[in-house]
Formats: structure tokens, C-alpha cells, sequence
């Protein structure tokens, strides 16, 4: 047997193991079944003080969830740019979750900085489902005041952000905090034990991947009002510019990416290339559509497609091609030589993700999900820059990227940075033309 096959034998062996490890205990309490009607907590069933920073849609919801996965977590603080956003969360959590939210007025924090108020409040844990842009700052400042932290996808729009959550990641460790991402599908009851099997080695070694992403458009722009700034107007209309959203190839299409880094035992690709464009004429300077190659050590290729055009074919899966047979990740079945059907429980896994980290903090076992939401970010962000610039880039000159995207001053009445021409139409990045920063 040759040396090569050795090491690559070795290679596919530590991705089985380490799948075994991480992935399906990436939420400890979940390996042993989590259940919403527990009675009582290992440490007792003192109050948890919730806060929120963002109160968006994605925003309320997640602080719904936290309240259903803990009869005993009660949110007492909001945090948003903007005081209409505040109130209309607060009224809507208040008639779903009545008994468990204790907001007052002088609770509610407005403005750029809110988001610091909040943290000194008294809060216990903090929701993090503001703009995806604003994540990497927010996240460092809860983890340096104590805090456990849940934090939405995608956590930064460019790389220094990237670096940044991966360094606030070894900090939370340093605190025994915990950390735990919205990247959802790990705390799906059905592609938990998928990823599982595969792990086994139901489907042999890896050999392919292909991610789907195709919807009808997502998001909607408010309507300019008169004496609305431009970068009011860009943070209310945020899913359409890049340096808030990060394109939807890290906003939305992460989800997909991250099941591929999962079985890639969350290692990065060695280079990725693609292409992308925008073909239907849109607010903003997201693309509408990328489809990106990621090539990884010993052959192995994962085929990452998104699409958000209406009226055109629509699919959302994960599909992975192995030397034993073939895996269809959100159907939880596996084709081949180990044929297998999921049949078990299933549950809310927007629920679920913060189950696991409310009995991580009751019960003292902190967990962390920090390097695997950051990798995935950087996964969709490397897919972006090949997109946007029509080149093959590496991943170390991905994550080492300079580039910021970020206005020079956080104001109002400041100047973002994607401002329109005289005829009100957005700078669009052009393969073949856009630089790698």
C-alpha cells in the first residue's frame, strides 16, 4: 500500500471521527435527547435575564424561541437603531409571551450604542439577531462584559469580522461562556442523525457534494420617505446591500454551506472559484444568483448553487455522494449499500438551539459553537469574493483579506458605504473587473 493512500486513508478516518465528535455534540445536552417539558433544572430554576439586540423579524422570533425553550427565562431589555422596531417586538412578544417578558421603558435602548446599554442592564444572556454586519462588534462586547451569548447566522459580512468572532470564540472559552450559533440544521433532531450516519460511515468516504439554494426573492425594501437619510433608508432595506447582509450567499445560502462544512468535518476548502451576477434589476448591489465550486483535499468537491429569482424552479437540499452510496440530508435517508430512513422524534430546532444553551448554562457545561458559525460565514464569504471578482482564490487569501465593509462613521445622517449615482442606481461588482481586496 502506497504512502499516499495511507495518508489519505488517515485523512477520511479523522473526518469520520471528528464527525462523531463535533457535529452531533456541537449541542451536548442534545446527544442525549433534549426535551421542552423538563420539570426542573440541574442547578435549580433561578430566573435567567434575556436581552435582545435587533428586533426584527428574525430578531422577535428568536426571543420567542428562547422564552419556549425555558419557562424561566424572561426577557427584560430590547435593543435597536430604531424605537419603532422596538415597539413593535415588544408588542408582539408581549402577547405571546405574556408572563415572561418584563421590558420597561428604561429597558428599551435606542440608537448605534444601544446595543452597550442593553449589555450593562443586567441582562444574563443575550439574543444577538441584529444585522448581520453589526454581529462581530456585538458579540466581542457581550463576551467581554460575561455574558452567554445566542447568536443568528451569519456572524460577520467580511473576513476582519470573521477573525474577530474567532477571536471572541477563544475568549467565551476562556469564561466558560456559552456560545451558541442560529445556524439551526445542527439542532435538527432528523439531519442529526443523518449527519450521524454518515459519520458512521453509512455512505463510505465523502465524495461529493451538492448544496441547493433556489427561492423566489427574499426581502422587501421600505418605501423612502421624505427627509429619510440614505443610510437609514440602507439599514431598513439592509437584506439588499452587501455590506449589511453580506449578499444572500452568506445571508441565506449559509445554511446550505454550513451541512457541507459539517461533513467536511468543518476544515476549510484549499481554493474555491465560481460565478454569479445579477440578471434581475433590483434595489441595492446583491447578487441574484452564484454558483460556486469549493475543492477540497483528496478530489473531494462540493457544488454550492443559490438562486433568488421568482417564477423559476425551486429546490432547497443537500445531497452527498460517498463510495457506499448516496445521502439525502433533510429527507434523512441514505441510499446504497447501508440503506436507513429517519423515524425517530423530531422537534422545533429553532427552539431546540437555545434548549441547549440555556441547560448548558444551568447546568455549568458551557458550549461553544463559535469556530464551526464562523467557518461557515467564511465559507459564504469565500463564495462571494469569487463570485464578485471572477476569480480562483484560496482560502488563506480569503480569511487574510483586508477589506472592510463598514461606513467611516456610524450616524444617521452618515454615508454608507454603497451610495447611488444621480439616477439612484447602486455600484454592482463585475467579475473580471471588481478586485480581490
Amino acid at each position: 500500500m502506497s504512502t499516499s493512500h495511507n495518508a489519505s486513508t488517515n485523512l477520511r478516518a479523522s473526518r469520520r471521527d471528528f464527525l462523531k465528535t463535533s457535529g452531533v455534540v456541537a449541542g451536548a445536552a442534545l446527544a442525549g435527547g433534549l426535551s421542552l417539558a423538563r420539570s426542573a433544572h440541574a442547578q435549580g430554576s433561578d430566573i435567567l435575564k434575556v436581552g435582545l439586540v435587533g428586533c426584527g423579524g428574525r430578531g422577535t422570533g428568536a426571543a420567542a424561541n428562547a422564552m419556549n425553550a425555558d419557562k424561566n427565562a424572561k426577557l427584560i431589555a430590547l435593543a435597536d437603531v430604531f424605537a419603532d422596531k422596538i415597539a413593535g417586538s415588544l408588542e408582539n412578544l408581549k402577547k405571546s409571551h405574556a408572563g415572561q417578558v418584563d421590558v420597561t421603558p428604561e429597558r428599551c435602548f435606542t440608537g448605534f450604542d444601544g446595543y452597550q446599554k442593553l449589555i450593562a442592564s443586567g441582562v444574563d444572556v443575550v439574543v444577538l439577531g441584529e444585522t448581520p454586519h453589526f454581529r462581530p462588534q456585538h458579540l466581542k462586547a457581550c463576551i467581554d462584559a460575561g455574558k452567554h451569548v445566542f447568536c443568528e447566522k451569519p456572524v460577520a459580512v467580511d473576513a476582519p469580522g470573521v477573525r474577530s468572532v474567532l477571536a471572541s470564540t477563544e475568549e467565551a472559552k476562556k469564561k466558560n461562556l456559552s456560545l451558541v450559533s442560529g445556524l439551526c440544521w445542527r439542532y435538527d433532531p432528523v439531519v442529526r442523525a443523518t449527519m450521524q450516519r454518515v459519520a458512521d460511515g453509512a455512505i463510505g468516504d465523502v465524495l461529493s457534494i451538492q448544496e441547493t439554494y433556489l427561492t423566489g426573492q427574499v426581502g422587501h425594501a421600505v418605501e423612502r420617505k421624505p427627509g429619510m437619510s440614505e443610510m437609514e433608508f440602507q439599514m431598513r432595506s439592509w437584506y439588499f446591500f452587501t455590506w449589511l447582509s453580506g449578499d444572500h450567499n452568506v445571508e441565506q445560502h449559509i445554511h446550505s454551506l454550513d451541512k457541507a462544512g459539517w461533513a467536511m468535518r468543518d476544515e476549510p476548502p484549499a481554493t474555491a472559484w465560481g460565478t454569479g451576477g445579477r440578471q434581475i434589476p433590483k434595489l441595492g448591489d446583491i447578487y441574484d444568483h452564484h454558483a460556486v465550486v469549493y475543492e477540497y483535499p483528496n478530489d473531494v468537491r462540493v457544488h454550492a448553487y443559490c438562486r433568488q429569482q421568482n417564477g423559476c424552479y425551486s429546490d432547497t437540499s443537500d445531497k452527498f455522494v460517498g463510495t457506499k452510496g448516496t445521502c439525502d440530508v433533510l429527507k434523512g435517508q441514505i441510499d446504497g449499500e447501508n440503506k436507513w430512513r429517519y423515524d425517530g422524534p423530531k422537534g422545533n430546532m429553532y427552539d431546540l438551539e437555545h434548549v441547549a444553551l440555556f441547560e448548558a448554562i444551568r447546568k455549568g457545561t458551557p458550549i461553544n459553537n463559535g469556530v464551526y458559525m464562523a467557518r461557515s460565514t467564511m465559507l459564504a464569504i469565500l463564495g462571494r469574493m469569487v463570485t464578485t471578482t471572477g476569480k480562483v482564490l484560496t482560502w488563506d487569501q480569503a480569511i487574510n483579506s483586508e477589506q472592510v465593509l463598514a461606513p467611516k462613521t456610524y450616524a444617521l445622517d452618515a454615508d454608507p458605504p454603497a451610495m447611488p449615482d444621480k439616477d439612484g442606481n447602486y455600484p454592482i461588482a463585475m467579475p473580471g473587473v471588481t478586485p480581490f481586496a
